[in-house]
């Protein structure tokens, strides 16, 4: 076998085909973007290059044939509550079903993590945010991933655990049909808020993003304060993001709920591009975005996905959760514009989310892991993933 780091546009394109190679006998699977997978490996391109470093290798046999992948990182952000050593990641994993080159692949990836200083490697996950490509998938083989979730055969699970990767913890997805009527509680609990004027939810306006990115990182940055993770955003870093996906956003599925006048809470949700991706086979030109136009404005997707929702922490306790969604439910349901929506993940750390969850009714639809293995666990004896403690 042969070990190559990633150095040119040679190896790049490997490094794509690798994945396509891996999964192209799951009829469920969608092929990334091959500009988005370039884009996290592009110091112009990815802002986390200012607190980080990446190498990324493919691995081929004696033949020459390609038969793995990997990307290993540093990034001073990536921090979790209760590790007080320095851990990397790994992720963009893909091998054939072979625990020797899996263990060539590890072995690299640590062998390059520890030369940083790092003392542990969380993964399969992302050099971005948590959003995109963060877990293995262990349950959901049989249905096409959403937009940005792992994908991947189910022996990865062994590969990685036969290498003494240990379960750091469970993401969980939930699903449910957008006409499907909510327990009475999320009624009564909407009731409550929609009574008092100082409490508002709506959809956005599209010719008002800057104040909306405004309004989700004051919501984002109190939300996730409490966490311990250090994690953070700008509104010039959300306008961004939300100029970014203008052509692909529906202004009926990004809600923000206000208490006078103030954010207090927002659910954001975007059709699952998946669903205009996988007839592009990972190509993004002049063709395709007219094709995706074309798709959009026929009313061909059926399905949203979650991005992200967060309450302020002083308001959590009292039902905003049940007021942001049901006013979002009360405009989208029962006409027709989207079938079926999936929720972003939730750790199995954050018991309240995915109570949020399943009182929607919602299904559990796929499971993901994020494992850790730790250099030297008489030194730093592993622990899971400690539970979220609410404010």
């Amino acid at each position: 076998m042969q070990l190559i780091e990633v150095k040119d546009k040679a190896t790049a394109k490997d490094f794509i085909a690798v994945n396509v190679l891996m999964n192209r006998s799951n009829p469920a699977y969608i092929r990334p973007l091959d500009n988005e997978v370039n884009d996290v490996f592009d110091p112009a391109k990815n802002k986390l290059f200012k607190y980080g470093e990446v190498s990324r290798w493919i691995l081929k046999n004696d033949e020459g044939e390609l038969i793995g992948r990997i990307a290993a990182f540093t990034n001073k952000k990536y921090i979790n509550k209760g590790t007080e050593f320095s851990t990397g990641g790994v992720g963009f994993f893909d091998c054939i079903s072979d625990q020797q080159a899996a263990n060539a692949l590890f072995d690299i990836a640590k062998q390059w993590l520890a030369e940083k200083g790092m003392e542990a490697m969380d993964g399969p996950i992302n050099f971005g945010d948590r959003d995109k490509g963060w877990g293995l998938m262990v349950e959901g083989f049989d249905k096409e991933p959403m937009y940005g979730m792992a994908f991947n055969p189910s022996y990865y699970q062994s590969l990685f655990e036969n290498y003494c990767f240990k379960n750091y913890y469970n993401q969980y997805y939930y699903s449910i049909n957008v006409d499907d009527p909510f327990h009475p509680k999320i009624a009564e609990r909407h009731a409550k808020f929609a009574a008092k004027k100082d409490y508002v939810a709506k959809h956005v306006d599209m010719d008002q993003l800057e104040k909306y990115a405004a309004d989700f990182a004051t919501v984002y940055n109190a939300a996730w304060a409490q966490h311990g993770e250090a994690k953070e955003t700008t509104p010039e870093q959300i306008l961004k993001l939300f100029n970014t996906m203008k052509p692909i956003m529906d202004k009926r599925l990004v809600w923000f709920a206000y208490y006078k006048e103030e954010p207090i809470g927002m659910f954001i949700n975007i059709p699952d591009v998946n669903q205009y991706f996988k007839h592009f086979n990972g190509k993004m030109g002049l063709f395709q975005k007219l094709h995706l136009l074309w798709m959009k404005y026929t009313g061909q997707n059926k399905q949203a996905t979650g991005l992200a929702f967060g309450v302020v922490p002083k308001f959590q306790a009292l039902g905003i959760d049940s007021f942001i969604i049901h006013s979002a439910a009360l405009f989208i349901q029962n006409k027709g514009w989207y079938k079926t929506y999936e929720m972003g993940w939730a750790g199995d750390w954050n018991p309240k989310m995915i109570n949020i969850y399943k009182t929607l009714g919602a299904a559990q639809s796929r499971v993901m892991v994020t494992y850790r293995y730790i250099f030297d666990e008489n030194k730093n004896p592993f622990e899971r993933h400690p539970m979220l403690e609410y404010k």
